[in-house]
């Protein structure tokens, strides 16, 4: 997948090269009402290039972030319940032992009742 971007970016790369050779006029870039900027068309088409990667990463930026707190949640919430089920497993361990205590001890005593009243 890597060397495929790699690809595609080179083409992109290369068709802006070609892009900028052929476009050395001078246009003009009008930023507000009275301030106006005069630069080669490739150097104007450079500066948006590069604006749009800029805000391009800071979007992925923006989203991985919002992942990474959507995750982040995720975690803590699955923890509650891990502990939620570990103490239901303490309080049934705890039965489980309280019953064993109510039980009549071992399973000989039954053995030796049926074998007195066998003879």
């Amino acid at each position: 997948m890597r060397q495929f971007n790699f690809v595609i970016i080179f083409i992109l790369c290369l068709a802006f090269g070609l892009f900028t050779i052929e476009n050395t006029e001078i246009g003009t870039i009008y930023i507000a009402p009275g301030l106006q900027v005069q630069a080669p068309i490739a150097v104007e088409l450079f500066l948006a290039v590069g604006l749009g990667a800029i805000f391009a990463w800071l979007f992925s930026i923006w989203t991985r972030l919002q992942r990474l707190i959507v995750y982040a949640q995720q975690v803590r919430q699955k923890n509650l319940q891990i502990k939620e089920l570990e103490k239901k497993v303490e309080q049934y361990q705890a039965e489980v032992q309280s019953l064993q205590l109510a039980l009549p001890p071992g399973g000989n005593s039954l053995k030796d009742e049926a074998q007195a009243s066998a003879k």
